[in-house]
């Protein structure tokens, strides 16, 4: 997602400086699961796999040298001498070069597009883990933000609770307010305990991911201004999705792959031809005093050609044929899949932005409800559970807020992915929007 309210230099500025040895920053938190993630390691060992692949194909179209050696206990005894018993050894050393193997070179080629679909899940997995680590690092800024929220609310709670007290015993307030006050400590004592316990298996998620403890996170800017996706226009988004998609360009790679297949299948009745030659070297003593040593040698052109299979050659090109149809429908259901995963991450993005200004209007609102009510708890036209309905709304104001915040972000980056461009320079971006928690 493109904020256009985040500067390039202010960006340039903010990466240089670097991060405090205590606080855990997003974009490092990334680099340290990029080194030890399960997910990515094994996308990266299926495209070392694939890339390994490609020199395996290539090999059917260059020359292919061989050398054997054999020595036999021969016995022999005939009815015109007497029995012969000796070694006989052999050695050759055979070549051969394809001149014309037709699906060869098929396999060659599809050996090439399989390595450019590792290449897309890799990229896919790198994307995908970049969203795991911000979702979780969000996760725990948005549980850190509701254990600030309740334990304020547990302090001025307990600040009315006292009051109640002393105000029942001067008979300024009945016995109601004072078990209200107690009864909402209670709740938030309780909430507080469950809470923490959130916290803590968020912050074990997050460490798991970045595979060490994690130190102080960096916090969101209290007054940030968030901007909607460039480009505006939601057609933009998922047109792009669907010809930039990870997935689509998987699909779409697989067709073409499963077309190669049917004209690897139709050319197995394409005759083959190589170029062969031998030589050999032969010790096979006999009957004779001196015995048979012989060298010989041969060059020539071998072909092969398929007269009949068994129906065979024909089963696999309707093999191919549909499995290239569902290559097909496939891509048609990627296409689809990536658009409207990239419409309703824009519909959220956009929601959550509306979200945001609406809160931002709540907070102010529900922070001049709070002062009047104190004012009018003060002046005895208010009693405490106003004043302490008028804190929570504010407290639950603020942290919805920064949720939505939150989700605004992390959408943000959802929607980058949806169209294939998400990068650690937009991470980066997001990073530049947070700040280090003060001490």
């Amino acid at each position: 997602m493109k904020f256009k309210a985040l500067h390039a230099g202010l960006l340039a500025g903010l990466i240089a400086i670097g991060s405090p040895a205590f606080a855990t920053d997003l974009v490092q938190a990334y680099r340290d699961a990029l080194r030890q993630d399960a997910q990515l390691a094994s996308a990266r060992s299926q495209l070392s796999a694939a890339r390994s692949r490609v020199p395996l194909a290539r090999a059917g179209l260059l020359p292919n040298v061989n050398a054997s050696a054999s020595v036999n206990r021969q016995l022999v005894d005939t009815n015109i001498g007497p029995s012969q018993d000796f070694n006989s050894q052999s050695y050759v050393v055979a070549a051969s070069l394809p001149l014309y193997r037709p699906q060869n070179w098929e396999s060659f080629e599809q050996s090439k597009l399989s390595e450019k679909i590792s290449e897309a899940q890799y990229a896919q997995a790198e994307q995908d883990l970049m969203l795991r680590v911000a979702q979780a690092y969000f996760d725990v800024l948005g549980a850190q933000d509701n254990l600030t929220t309740i334990r304020a609310q547990k302090r001025a709670i307990s600040e009315q609770l006292a009051s109640a007290k002393r105000n029942f015993e001067v008979g300024t307030a009945t016995v109601t307010d004072q078990q209200e006050a107690q009864s909402r400590f209670d709740l938030t004592v309780a909430q507080e305990l469950a809470i923490e316990n959130d916290l803590d298996v968020k912050r074990a998620t997050l460490a798991l991911l970045v595979g060490k403890p994690i130190g102080t996170l960096y916090t969101l800017r209290s007054k940030v201004k968030l901007e909607g996706p460039q480009p505006a226009a939601e057609n933009d988004w998922t047109e792009n999705a669907r010809q930039n998609s990870f997935y689509v360009q998987q699909a779409l790679i697989g067709s073409e792959l499963a077309n190669r297949e049917i004209a690897r299948q139709r050319l197995a009745n394409r005759p083959t031809l190589d170029l062969v030659a031998q030589l050999a070297h032969s010790v096979n003593p006999s009957a004779s005093a001196m015995g048979i040593n012989s060298n010989s040698g041969l060059i020539g052109v071998q072909l092969a050609m398929p007269l009949y299979t068994g129906g065979a050659i024909q089963a696999r090109i309707g093999e191919a044929v549909a499995n290239h149809e569902k290559a097909l429908s496939d891509l048609e259901v990627a296409r689809r899949s990536a658009e409207q995963a990239a419409r309703q991450t824009f519909y959220g993005v956009r929601s959550g932005l509306a979200q945001v200004t609406a809160l931002e209007a709540a907070e102010r609102s529900s922070q001049l409800s709070l002062d009047s009510n104190l004012l009018g708890y003060q002046v005895g036209v208010r009693i405490n559970i106003d004043v302490l309905n008028a804190q929570q709304q504010l407290f639950s104001t603020r942290r919805d807020l920064a949720k939505a915040r939150y989700d605004v972000l992390v959408n943000g980056l959802r929607l980058e992915s949806t169209a294939g461009t998400l990068s650690e320079e937009d991470l980066a971006k997001v990073a530049a929007l947070l700040v280090a928690a003060p001490n």
